[in-house]
């Protein structure tokens, strides 16, 4: 692993967007891995100011989220699908049709399952995959268990998980509480995986996920088994680590 800390959020932002962008200039038919939630934001609110400039375009990648809700609606403005739009793709010139995310209103969510890795297994591997991690570790929806599924599959979030979510909802109760998220055998097979962490709430996770054992009750520690991993980490959430 390579791990980068930063004092600066626009040094932090910067580094991410930069790596993205070297990535498509080289290869604009890269497939990109992405991910939604608080850390990726200002990476993509980067990447955007970047396209608008000229300095990078999406017209020929394509991508394909981690995970979804079950049972939002897709037009839900907590929705992935929702989140994704309005933090990147209605910005930029990606190809709305080359735009992937689980659908978590799928009539049979096992045939879902199947066919989201199928258009992996087509279209990949990932070339770059972003990630951001939970207070518990979980990268993706892969929650701390025994036992993690290596292919895309549903998940019973955990109570913290949901009680983390709920301040994008107007309660608790209007947190799903299921899931279906690429399994972490898809996410190991990308080329190139970039972590994104911030904030000191996220201190313990990235320093069991990075220093401590590869353990299933920290999902995030298996990216230590990755050849090419690059983590950014903003001060609050490095203060631990060594």
């Amino acid at each position: 692993m390579n791990i980068l800390k930063f004092n600066s959020d626009e040094d932090f932002v910067q580094t991410g967007a930069n790596l993205i962008a070297s990535l498509l200039q080289s290869n604009p038919k890269a497939v990109l891995g992405l991910a939604t939630g608080s850390s990726p934001v200002g990476v993509y609110a980067k990447l955007v100011e970047m396209h608008q400039k000229g300095l990078v375009s999406f017209s020929k990648a394509t991508s394909f989220n981690l995970d979804e809700y079950i049972g939002l609606p897709v037009d839900h403005p907590q929705s992935y699908r929702s989140f994704m739009n309005e933090q990147l793709f209605n910005h930029i010139d990606i190809d709305p049709g080359q735009t992937h995310i689980p659908n978590g209103n799928a009539a049979d969510m096992e045939a879902e399952c199947l066919a989201y890795d199928k258009m992996l297994e087509e279209n990949g591997p990932v070339d770059l995959q972003i990630l951001g991690i939970g207070s518990n570790g979980h990268i993706g929806f892969n929650e701390p268990d025994d036992n993690l599924s290596s292919k895309t599959h549903v998940v019973d979030l955990l109570e913290d998980t949901r009680e983390a979510n709920a301040r994008f909802f107007d309660s608790l109760d209007d947190v799903p509480r299921q899931a279906i998220t690429m399994g972490i055998g898809g996410i190991l097979k990308a080329r190139q995986i970039l972590l994104l962490v911030r904030g000191a709430g996220k201190a313990e996770a990235i320093r069991n996920a990075v220093e401590g054992p590869i353990t299933t009750q920290c999902p995030a520690s298996l990216l230590q088994s990755h050849p090419n991993v690059i983590v950014l980490v903003d001060e609050g959430a490095g203060k631990w680590l060594k």
